[in-house]
């Protein structure tokens, strides 16, 4: 069943007034192949997407929700629900970024039918510029099927985290001559099928740099090569706001630490009575 979220933005504070800027495209996106290189993040909510907007060129509304936002084990319980209503947030809070909303496990696999019934849902519902999906040739008919139909689509190649049940786990890939082919070759099938951009995960440092040399559309790298066309990482995990991380991830920031030593310092100021003080009461007035 769809459900549409609305927000009242006369009470929101995530309400934000942003500095006149056009929003990037999927066609801009695709031309960076190359150049300059690309900054991807992901973003689950209004605010999230207000601060990062202005830095970023795409924003990943990713299933990874499941894990950062849930507490669930993996993405695979991840439901399109959840995707569209966090894809909607993200578009409201955000005015520059490209905004790609990752189909979740079970909505795309069956057949090129049933994705692009779930790809419209997820685009008419938040306003998400795109879509990614996980896959390499298998998927590639439906890469097409979904961008035939006017449905941008970016893929995701190498380490598939929906995949992880068959992989065996998140170590990384292309250490051996079969599978350095294997992905190679998904990367190629998904660029010859239509996706405008690919995100290579957890594969092995010269497998990504050939196929940024070999591909033809941006191939963003997360645990991949500095030679990629770009770069995404888990927002929460570069914020440093868990203990653990995967060994690709550079901690820009102790979130966490911050976050712990604030509420400590309000939890005292609450036992002791410091807070509230004058400042943050109502007094009657004279």
């Amino acid at each position: 069943m769809s459900t549409t979220f609305t927000i009242d933005t006369a009470t929101s504070r995530a309400n934000p007034t942003p500095a006149p800027m056009k929003r990037l495209t999927v066609p801009a996106i695709r031309k960076r192949k190359g150049g300059e290189p690309l900054v991807m993040l992901t973003a689950y909510t209004v605010r999230m997407a207000q601060l990062l907007d202005p830095h970023c060129d795409i924003l990943l509304v990713g299933d990874s929700l499941g894990q950062v936002i849930y507490g669930l084990p993996s993405t695979l319980p991840v439901t399109l629900d959840m995707m569209c209503a966090h894809g909607a947030a993200v578009v409201r809070g955000s005015y520059h970024s490209v905004v790609v909303i990752d189909m979740p496990f079970g909505s795309y696999e069956a057949s090129p039918q049933a994705a692009f019934a779930s790809a419209a849902r997820i685009m008419a519902e938040t306003g998400a510029a795109a879509v990614k999906l996980e896959g390499g040739v298998a998927m590639a008919p439906t890469v097409a099927f979904l961008s035939e139909r006017g449905i941008p689509v970016m893929g995701h190649v190498g380490l598939t985290p929906q995949a992880v049940n068959a992989l065996g786990g998140y170590g990384a890939r292309g250490r051996s001559e079969a599978e350095h082919a294997k992905i190679l070759a998904d990367a190629r099938a998904v660029a010859d099928a239509g996706a405008f951009a690919i995100v290579a995960e957890g594969i092995l440092e010269p497998l990504a740099r050939t196929i940024t040399t070999e591909v033809a559309c941006p191939i963003i790298g997360i645990g991949a090569s500095a030679q990629c066309d770009g770069q995404v990482l888990v927002t929460e995990d570069m914020l440093g706001m868990f203990e653990r991380t995967p060994r690709f991830v550079k901690t820009f920031d102790d979130m966490a630490g911050r976050i712990s030593a604030a509420v400590e310092t309000y939890a005292r100021d609450v036992r002791s009575r410091a807070f509230p003080g004058v400042d943050q009461t109502y007094l009657p007035k004279d």
